[in-house]
């Protein structure tokens, strides 16, 4: 009977894989790659994360809130009154995004009057809006028609807000995208109305 043959160390080096693998490194980086690219396409065209800077939407959405912001929305339909978007503010330091609602869109005359904010006429009660609506800068006048590819934006907590009745209608341009959900904190998670 013959005794079993036990493999020697080298045996065991040639068979097996080496330790280091170039390949494996190859493949790691590619799939980083790659995944830096899709985030990077997802980021600029399609979704993008907006933390809330300010106050002015409580109690809808507080400071500090985490928002997610679609890109596509706006290519394919106007904004519509009601909608919470993300822009760029037409101020001399436009830094910071604002979130705002949509109160009027081109062509809409604004009215302020006892508090209350009037569109085409007709009294505009959002249940999430607080605090008397009162102009803000002598420069705007009511009734205000907005112009035709801009609109009226207001902040939810109209006392401390510093919106449209400050700096006038906002260019449908400087729109980044449309609030859908706020996802943190995560008990506060909500999706917004399409």
């Amino acid at each position: 009977m013959a005794a079993p043959q036990t493999a020697t160390p080298t045996e065991y080096e040639t068979a097996g894989e080496p330790p280091f693998s170039w390949r494996a490194i190859l493949e790691i980086v590619q799939a980083l790659a790659l995944a830096v690219v899709i985030s990077v396409v997802l980021n600029l065209f399609v979704v993008q994360v907006t933390e809330v800077r300010q106050n002015s939407m409580v109690p809808t959405l507080l400071q500090n809130d985490r928002v997610l912001v679609s890109k596509l929305d706006y290519r394919f339909a106007a904004p519509q009154r009601g909608d919470i978007i993300v822009f760029t503010p037409p101020i001399p330091d436009p830094s910071i995004p604002y979130v705002k609602r949509v109160i009027g869109i081109g062509g809409d005359v604004i009215d302020l009057r006892n508090g209350n904010v009037f569109v085409n006429g007709q009294q505009v009660d959002i249940p999430q809006a607080h605090g008397a609506t009162q102009p803000q800068a002598p420069q705007i006048a009511y009734p205000y028609t907005v112009p035709d590819g801009q609109i009226f934006v207001m902040g939810d907590n109209r006392t401390f807000s510093s919106d449209s009745r400050t700096f006038g209608p906002v260019p449908v341009g400087n729109i980044i995208g449309k609030v859908i959900l706020r996802f943190w904190p995560f008990d506060r998670l909500v999706f917004f109305e399409w």
